[in-house]
């Protein structure tokens, strides 16, 4: 998909790749490519968000990793410039962009639990807000959300289902609201398809690149 000069890649799960004058990927999980990352963000320790055979494809020793401080001892032998260890309501400028670190956490499970401090992502490129909510169910911190674009999980289970989902796109009312965190673990193309019944918005179900 592309937006205002920025190309937006779903790579399957929660793994996407933003291209504009950087590479950027978050949550890197089963690539088929190497392309090497100018930035990977880590959502969680999770084997699905923070892949290290993943990592190690496309980190190399001018690559910025970001991620919570359960990742690092997963990272120690990973190729990189540096990792910033993060946690939610932290702002980091990078280059022309500002990333900025949301809560993401389980209300009604105990998959990911608040005290983790585990995160999602916000993503400002080419004047553009990227919303990546990471493994998250509804939270109230989603009314302070401002994002043109958010990419939202759908599958349940670990994360919202696709009705909480779409509570979620119709609280934060982005431009593009996009679903993820289906058709490989858990979850199926009919989650996609229901949340995009469910957005009063503009919802994009992009394909697997």
């Amino acid at each position: 998909m592309e937006i205002d000069g920025i190309t937006l890649e779903w790579l399957g799960h929660a793994a996407y790749r933003i291209k504009a004058d950087k590479t950027i990927y978050i949550d890197p999980f089963k690539l088929t490519t190497d392309e090497p990352a100018d930035m990977i963000l880590l959502t969680h320790e999770h084997f699905d968000h923070c892949s290290v055979e993943d990592i190690k494809k496309i980190s190399t020793a001018e690559t910025l990793i970001f991620a919570p401080p359960d990742c690092q001892s997963k990272l120690s032998d990973v190729k990189a410039r540096g990792v910033t260890l993060v946690e939610p309501g932290k702002k980091i400028k990078v280059n022309n962009m500002m990333i900025e670190t949301v809560a993401a956490y389980n209300t009604n499970k105990d998959f990911h639990p608040k005290e983790n401090e585990w995160v999602g992502y916000m993503i400002t490129v080419n004047g553009k807000r990227i919303y990546h909510a990471g493994d998250t169910d509804l939270i109230p911190e989603m009314k302070d959300i401002k994002a043109d674009v958010a990419l939202l999980p759908v599958s349940g289970t670990y994360v919202m289902t696709a009705e909480e989902a779409a509570q979620a796109a119709n609280m934060i009312q982005p431009e593009i609201s996009i679903p993820m965190h289906y058709g490989s673990i858990v979850g199926k193309e009919d989650d996609a398809q229901r949340f995009k019944q469910l957005v009063k918005g503009k919802v994009e179900i992009l394909k697997k690149s």
